[in-house]
């Protein structure tokens, strides 16, 4: 067994303990779908989207709506290819397996990107600026992306595997680039502590741990346990605590 299909087996599309790949809880989720009010009919675009159950919520929630969901990750993709299937939104929510900056069509009255800036080269602020042209005027962008909420430590960035400027900074940091970018910022809200936690606790490390109980003989048993443990110990001995993430409502 190879660490490649350790990686695979516990990667977040796989994983059914996760809803979504960002700490957000149900009530949080719905509170955002009701805060970009896509117009029935509307079209909705999620760049770096996984597996799209956001975009799936959004385009259940307005009648006769569309969306775009595209995704480097041809796993997630497939998930939520099924998850729409299942939904009975197979006709009007269309998966793509892309590269978020390569995305070029526009005149979409949403635009969602949630923890992808990385898909920019420039990260923050090119996404950014890359949302908004997406959009048409008096559309919507939802946003987001992490911050620091004090500056972190070496152990937080050893145990999120980042340097400091991987983030634009504050809160206020982010926020300030949204409004660079030309947006009216609408509504801006954050992960609490217990969305981070129910977040990292079915992520790796818990669901590393869950699939090794449930799998003692299992070549990868071991690395499973492993992998979860590194993974618990980067977060609560690491970032938690120090990286937050922050969820925009932007206007055009």
């Amino acid at each position: 067994m190879s660490d490649d299909e350790l990686h695979a087996l516990l990667a977040a599309p796989n994983n059914p303990l996760l809803t979504w790949n960002a700490p957000l809880s149900e009530d949080h989720a719905r509170s955002l779908v009701d805060a970009c009010r896509v117009p029935d009919g509307g079209r909705v675009a999620d760049l770096g989207c996984g597996w799209g159950e956001l975009l799936l919520r959004i385009v259940e929630g307005a009648p006769g709506s569309t969306g775009d969901g595209v995704d480097s990750d041809p796993v997630a993709v497939g998930r939520g290819r099924r998850l729409a299937r299942e939904r009975g939104l197979e006709g009007r929510v269309a998966f793509h397996e892309s590269s978020a900056d390569a995305w070029t069509r526009t005149g979409y009255d949403l635009a969602v990107c949630i923890g992808a800036v990385h898909a920019w080269p420039g990260s923050t602020r090119e996404a950014l600026r890359a949302l908004r042209a997406t959009v048409k005027p008096g559309g919507h962008v939802l946003f987001g992306d992490g911050f620091w909420t004090i500056p972190p430590t070496p152990a937080a960035l050893r145990g999120l595997g980042a340097e400091e400027d991987e983030l634009v900074g504050s809160l206020e940091d982010l926020v300030r680039a949204a409004v660079e970018a030309g947006f009216a910022l609408l509504r801006t809200t954050v992960a609490d502590q217990r969305e981070w936690d129910v977040f990292e606790s079915n992520g790796r490390a818990g669901w590393g741990e869950r699939w090794a109980l449930d799998h003692p003989g299992h070549p990868l048993h071991g690395a499973a346990r492993a992998t979860a443990a590194r993974h618990r110990t980067g977060y609560l001995g690491g970032y938690r605590g120090y990286l937050g993430f922050a969820y925009l409502v932007l206007g055009v």
